[in-house]
């Protein structure tokens, strides 16, 4: 779906996570709900960007359509 969200059984249960950490989506979303800004969100995870918080914006905006969506396990 987006190259930046990875999903994997090994990697946080198979929850999305950012490519290359064990930041999850659902966490990424819940900040933002919350009302923290992008740059609270790179402040609390470093080792993400502001795309990658788009990434899931965009994950979870493509979710929010009740369709159905292929996912390939990367195991």
């Amino acid at each position: 779906m987006n190259a930046r969200i990875f999903i994997s059984p090994e990697i946080c249960h198979g929850k999305p996570v950012i490519k290359g950490t064990r930041v999850l989506v659902s966490n990424i979303l819940g900040a933002l709900s919350a009302g923290d800004t992008i740059e609270q969100i790179l402040e609390d995870y470093p080792n993400i960007t502001k795309e990658d918080v788009y990434a899931a914006l965009q994950f979870g905006s493509e979710l929010a359509n009740f369709e159905t969506h292929v996912y390939e396990s990367a195991s």
